[in-house]
């Protein structure tokens, strides 16, 4: 009976892996591509975490599946919600196979926390960007938690970047590969799971931070921890060799990463200050985030995934404090988050936004138009109407204009927020270094990786297309999918409703109270 074995290797960059295999650094990628088969893989629009792997997972598009971005807007609000597992509306692989009685193991996959009730075991990926590590609720059934306690995400802070941060972490990727490697070889030897998935984020982290140092052609270049990048490609190469030599002749193996990588350069981009120079946008009094500072540099970075779960409120609230401060909408027609992963527009439609100025009959005739102008910046290589991107029953939870930044001469531009100003600026040079949401030294692109041990053959591969391809491999039918299997094989449809069987992530009496005393002793509170 076949099973399958999916590996995620979050940002994955095809030239680095292809350029070391063939230095034969990485030995047992290169061993898997020989036996089977490889191929760049399409992300989805925008090629960021949530959306990604939530199409890589359930096989369909973000439109179908609800997961659009790490928030959701509040409808009739100029405010925002961090979303989690409930927001997606798709059943995930394991969903599917735990109702036909198959077991599954699924270890730090995002947009999985709140844990579902399944048939096997899941330990959550991260629910926050502030998330550091787990505690008991992010595992189901709660009593493996003991097994997997010491799982981790990037447990260091990634915002202030000062001298001995990065000697500091590259130490704690590479530890954390270990961990990782141990817990979920452990678990993957308890069973013969029919379904195992596990993903490790350190790629996209190492890329984000030290692609300057990795990259001597980049304008940010520092020459100085050239092989950090070279060397978790490599720990995670020796992962995979282990699980290798785990598996039996009956075992499919697969893996995934869900963009790529490339470096950025020193152009800074102002989304909403074009939109005030074009009339479509009209700035007020800015009301500084006095609690999303105090968050990000006065708490402990081991307390800020509670305090998150804890407060998810206040952090939606200070989020949308910092992202929508400053702007008149009674004088404005269409405004932007300005996020650096996902540049976009929303509309500020009459009748959907409160202070809405662009008429209902009048929006389709603006989004065209704001499209082509758009355009018109040299910036800017693409704006697509969200219907182009998207289908489905959620497509109205994305902004109502996505945006693709042109390259400069191969490297990204950094989209970060201002109000007033100038519309593009260069870094200089002591802001090189980056940090989160100032403009990191390494970004997203469109194409990751897919390698699979059996032979297989497709035209375009991406993300829609590995779900299908785990239900052919093991002969299962599947609910109405977007993508097919890279194998050839018939996907056949099932009937299920696309409930989400998310339980709420609460706390106890108890427990509010243990973490409230624990605060209150750190002085957080009076």
């Amino acid at each position: 009976m076949a099973r399958f074995l999916l590996i995620g290797l979050d940002g994955a960059e095809p030239s680095l892996v292809e350029r070391w295999i063939v230095d034969g650094r990485l030995p047992n990628l290169a061993r898997l591509r020989e036996r089977g088969g490889y191929s760049t893989c399409k992300s989805t629009i925008p090629h960021a975490t949530f959306p990604a792997w939530s199409t890589c997972v359930t096989g369909v598009n973000p439109g179908k599946h609800g997961v659009i971005d790490f928030t959701q807007q509040i409808p009739g609000e100029y405010a925002i919600r961090f979303i989690n597992a409930t927001a997606r509306e798709y059943p995930a692989i394991w969903n599917v196979l735990s109702d036909l009685d198959k077991r599954s193991c699924v270890l730090g996959v995002p947009t999985t926390y709140p844990p579902q009730a399944m048939n096997g075991i899941l330990v959550s990926g991260f629910d926050s960007p502030v998330c550091t590590g787990i505690d008991s609720s992010f595992v189901y059934p709660p009593e493996a938690y003991e097994q997997v306690k010491e799982w981790t995400f990037a447990d260091f802070q990634e915002t202030d970047i000062d001298s001995g941060w990065h000697a500091m972490a590259l130490e704690k990727l590479l530890q954390g590969v270990e961990r990782k490697e141990r817990i979920a070889l452990d678990l993957y030897k308890q069973e013969p799971w029919d379904f195992f998935m596990v993903v490790f984020g350190e790629t996209d982290t190492v890329s984000h931070h030290f692609w300057m140092h990795h990259d001597p052609q980049s304008p940010r270049h520092r020459a100085e921890h050239q092989t950090a990048i070279q060397q978790v490609y490599e720990r995670l190469d020796a992962t995979v060799g282990e699980f290798l030599e785990a598996s039996d002749e009956e075992v499919v193996i697969g893996i995934v990463s869900d963009h790529g990588f490339g470096g950025a350069g020193t152009g800074v981009v102002y989304l909403n200050n074009w939109l005030a120079q074009q009339g479509h946008l009209r700035f007020t009094k800015q009301r500084e985030s006095w609690l999303k500072k105090l968050a990000l540099t006065v708490v402990p970075d081991a307390w800020k995934g509670t305090l998150f779960r804890k407060f998810q409120g206040l952090a939606s609230k200070a989020e949308s404090q910092s992202r929508f401060s400053g702007i008149d909408f009674s004088q404005t027609l269409a405004w932007s988050e300005e996020l650096n992963y996902f540049p976009s527009i929303r509309v500020n439609l009459a009748g959907r936004e409160p202070e809405g100025q662009v008429a209902p009959e009048d929006y389709e005739d603006f989004c065209r138009t704001l499209c082509a102008e758009l355009e018109t910046w040299e910036v800017i290589k693409k704006a697509w109407r969200r219907d182009e991107i998207y289908s489905g029953p959620y497509v109205d939870r994305a902004p109502d204009i996505v945006l693709e930044l042109a390259l400069d001469e191969g490297y990204s531009h950094s989209c970060l927020r201002s109000r007033g100003g100038e519309v593009f600026r260069r870094l200089e040079e002591h802001e090189h270094i980056g940090g989160k949401e100032k403009g990191m030294n390494g970004n997203h692109r469109q194409e990751g990786i897919f390698m699979l041990s059996k032979p297989f053959s497709i035209e375009s591969m991406s993300l829609l297309n590995v779900t299908p391809t785990v239900y052919d491999v093991l002969g299962v039918a599947a609910p109405e999918l977007d993508g097919g299997s890279v194998l050839g094989g018939a996907v056949a449809e099932r009937i299920r409703a696309s409930e989400n069987s998310a339980q709420d992530a609460v706390y106890t009496k108890e427990q509010e109270a243990a973490v409230e005393a624990r605060l209150r002793d750190l002085g957080y509170f009076e």
